[in-house]
C-alpha cells in the first residue's frame, strides 16, 4: 500500500515509517520539520518538506505519490504548553487536520489512522480504561485531539471516510536505528535518562503520597515499535470498518520510582531523584486495556518488559548524544 505519514520526522512517526517499509508498503512521509529531525526519516521514504495548511503541497504528495491511506501523526503535544497556548493546539491540531481531511477527500483516498492520545478521556473513572469509557478531556491538549476523532465520525458518515483513531498511552523506547530527541523533553524515561547520562542534576518525583504499591504515580509504558505495529495492523481493518483502539501494555503498569530504579540498573549510573510536591491533575494510576486491539486485530505487544524499553532507549541515547544533530 502507498501510505503518506504527517508528522513522519518525528519520534513515533520515525518508527511508524520504518514498520511500514519493513512491512512492505510504500511511504511518503510529510513533514514540516518543525520539531521533527531529517534524519530521523529512513532514507527508504520518499520525503516532502511542507506544513499541513500548505493545501497546494499536500495534495501534491497525495496525487503524485498515489496516497491510498493517510497516517497522521502531525500534531502539537504538550499538555501544560496546551493550557497556555490553546490558539495553537486548536490551528496545529484541529484546523490543519480538518485541511488534511478536505485534501485526501479531494483526492480520493478513504483510508486514515490516526495518532490519538488517552487525554481524550481526561480524569478517568476506574481502572483499566477502555474504549468505551466516557471522553472528558482537561486540557486543550486532549479536547483537540478528540475534537478532530468526532470530526473522523462525522466524515465518515458523510463521506464514507474510514478511520482508525489510536490512542496512545505512555510511548517509550527506541528501535535500533530511532529514538527520543526532543528540544523540550517532557517524558519521563528520557528524562531520567538524561539524569544518568549527566545532562540533568536529577530528576524531579511529583509526590510520594500517593495511594499506589510505592506511593508515586503508575503509568502504562509501550514500547515504541510495539506501538508502530499496531499502526500498520490497523491499516488492515480499514477495508471493513472504522475502529478506536486503545494503545497501552496493561498489567499493573510501572511506577515512577520503579522507572527511576530501572533506570539505575540499565545504566548502572546513579540517578539522583528529588522529591517536589504534586502537579495539579495527575491521576495517581493511568492504566490501558488493550483487549479490543488484542482480540480484534491480534495484536500483542512483544517488549513489555520495563527494562527492555529502558535499555533500547539508553542504547539509542548512548549512540546519539547529541540525538539527530540538528
Amino acid at each position: 500500500m502507498k501510505v503518506l505519514v504527517t508528522g513522519g520526522a518525528g519520534y513515533i512517526g520515525s518508527v511508524v515509517t520504518e514498520e511500514l517499509l519493513n512491512g512492505g508498503h510504500e511511504v511518503c512521509v510529510y513533514d514540516s520539520l518543525y520539531k521533527g529531525h531529517r534524519a530521523a526519516v529512513d532514507p527508504r521514504a520518499t520525503f516532502l518538506g511542507a506544513d499541513l495548511m500548505d493545501t497546494e503541497a499536500l495534495r501534491g504528495a497525495l496525487k503524485q505519490n498515489q496516497i491510498e491511506a493517510v497516517i497522521h501523526m502531525a500534531a502539537d503535544s504538550l499538555v501544560g504548553e496546551s493550557v497556555e497556548q490553546p490558539a495553537k493546539y486548536y490551528r496545529n491540531n484541529v484546523v490543519a487536520g480538518l485541511n488534511l481531511l478536505e485534501a485526501i477527500r479531494d483526492c480520493g483516498v478513504r483510508k486514515l489512522v490516526f495518532s490519538s492520545t488517552a487525554a481524550t478521556y481526561g480524569e478517568p473513572e476506574k481502572q483499566p480504561i477502555e474504549e468505551s469509557d466516557p471522553t472528558n478531556a482537561t486540557n486543550p491538549y486532549g479536547e483537540t485531539k478528540l475534537a478532530f476523532e468526532r470530526a473522523l465520525g462525522w466524515y465518515e458518515r458523510a463521506y464514507g471516510l474510514r478511520y482508525a483513531s489510536l490512542r496512545y498511552f505512555n510511548a517509550a523506547g527506541a528501535s535500533a536505528r530511532f529514538g527520543e530527541s526532543h528540544a523540550t523533553e517532557t517524558h519521563l524515561i528520557p528524562l531520567v535518562l538524561e539524569a544518568a547520562a549527566g545532562r540533568r542534576p536529577d530528576i524531579q518525583v511529583y509526590g510520594t503520597d500517593y495511594p499506589t504499591r510505592d506511593g508515586t504515580c503508575v503509568r502504562d509504558y509501550i514500547h515504541v515499535v510495539d506501538l508502530a505495529r499496531a499502526h500498520v495492523l490497523s491499516l488492515r481493518i480499514l477495508d471493513e470498518r472504522s475502529a478506536i483502539y486503545n494503545l497501552g501494555c496493561g498489567g499493573e503498569g510501572y511506577s515512577v520510582q520503579e522507572v527511576i530504579d530501572t533506570a539505575r540498573a540499565v545504566t548502572e549510573r546513579e540517578i539522583t531523584a528529588r522529591i517536589v510536591p504534586r502537579r495539579p491533575g495527575d491521576p495517581a494510576v493511568l492504566i490501558a486495556s488493550a483487549e479490543k486491539i488484542k482480540r480484534e486485530l491480534g495484536w500483542e505487544p512483544e517488549f513489555q518488559d520495563l527494562r527492555v524499553i529502558v535499555k533500547s532507549a539508553w542504547d539509542w541515547l548512548s549512540q546519539h548524544p547529541r540525538g539527530y544533530g540538528d
